[in-house]
């Protein structure tokens, strides 16, 4: 018990060391006994924290947790490898963490959230890359009847729900790139909804950021002229072209119609250390052990997103976490090795199709026919 318990109070102290320590290549541990006097105290610290990583993931209720939670699993080796995942306030204090809590990583943010500190911190995009594109949160803007555009929305209630979710940060964020000015609430969306169903108050739009679909939007038999505003949006740096689409919401969108949006990126991210530094050597190797067990991810037991994760999908504005890249370059240069030697090998009818266009998603797919095909023959 004595030595779980102060193994545990070290680990944690370890991630509350100063932050300049984070980018020394070593873990020199002061005060405990040396070499030659080594106690099983000290050697657990050691083992311990030797490969451990901060991942900032969210509040308890979003996906961002859930994402985190589940790729410590999915990569947990033991001493070789410890993910902590860490829960935060949001998007925005992801990025904080990010740049300034010690023992944090990694994190999990919107894209977009980095924008809020680029005045304070001018080299941003230098010192946060990303890992993975995790999954699109697509816009819904949704109106009671009698507004039909944007701009009836101006000078009218809108709400973003509660503070630290991502429509909180993002969607004003989104608001003010258009040019829309409105009065700004932050309840819990739940109540918003039920105000406008039932005509009290005065609340116009809710905004959800959020993958699609919403459960609540399905859930529950709307009256007309309740429905989603196309968003007429142009500027990519951040954000990435979406619809919504009557399968989504067959109550509210008709068949065949599309309703313009855009799609913020969730991304895995991590802190741009030093090449060859002990801290870059960590997220390196969570990287590794990540990129090669996606498609455990894929299993019916994680979230479902994880099924249209792409590791070779880019980020618009920011940079690649070079380990990843090199993850990436290699593995093109083996898949391509091996279909050069499965070269008289026939692709199986239908499976361009089935990677709906994606290259990557199609070689993983060959990859897989050809390890079946060796297992069955």
């Amino acid at each position: 018990m004595k030595l779980l318990s102060l193994a545990l109070v070290l680990a944690l102290a370890l991630l509350a060391g100063p932050a300049a320590a984070q980018n020394r290549p070593t873990r020199a541990l002061t005060g405990l006994p040396t070499p030659g006097s080594r106690s099983a105290d000290t050697m657990a610290i050691e083992t311990l924290n030797a490969w451990t990583v901060g991942l900032a993931g969210g509040q308890l209720e979003g996906a961002p947790i859930r994402f985190a939670t589940e790729i410590a699993r999915v990569v947990d080796d033991g001493d070789n490898l410890h993910v902590l995942p860490i829960v935060t306030h949001g998007p925005a204090a992801n990025v904080e963490s990010l740049l300034y809590l010690r023992g944090v990583d990694a994190a999990i943010i919107n894209s977009d959230s980095l924008q809020q500190f680029e005045q304070l911190v001018p080299n941003i995009f230098q010192r946060i890359t990303y890992i993975l594109n995790l999954f699109p949160s697509e816009l819904h803007i949704f109106v009671r009847p009698g507004i039909n555009s944007l701009d009836d929305l101006k000078g009218k209630k809108v709400n973003f729900n509660t503070p630290g979710t991502t429509a909180a940060y993002s969607g004003p964020l989104i608001f003010e790139k258009l040019k829309i000015d409105v009065e700004k609430t932050f309840i819990p969306h739940q109540i918003a909804l039920e105000q406008m169903r039932a005509g009290q108050g005065d609340i116009a739009a809710v905004v959800f950021l959020t993958s699609k679909p919403i459960d609540a939007f399905l859930r529950k038999k709307w009256d007309p002229g309740f429905k989603f505003l196309s968003v007429p949006f142009e500027d990519f740096d951040l954000y990435l072209p979406s619809t919504l689409t009557s399968s989504d919401y067959p109550g509210l969108i008709p068949e065949g119609e599309k309703v313009q949006t855009i799609a913020v990126p969730t991304i895995l991210a991590a802190y741009n250390w030093p090449k060859g530094s002990d801290r870059y050597r960590r997220v390196a190797r969570l990287t590794d052990y990540l990129f090669n067990r996606l498609d455990k991810l894929r299993d019916p037991a994680f979230h479902p997103a994880w099924k249209d994760v792409n590791p070779d999908a880019k980020v618009p504005g920011l940079n690649r976490f070079p380990a990843a890249q090199e993850w990436l370059d290699h593995n093109k240069v083996t898949a391509a090795a091996d279909r050069s030697a499965s070269a008289d090998e026939p692709v199986p009818p239908g499976l361009h199709d089935a990677a709906h266009g994606d290259p990557a998603a199609e070689e993983r797919l060959f990859q897989e026919f050809l390890k079946w095909k060796n297992q069955h023959h």
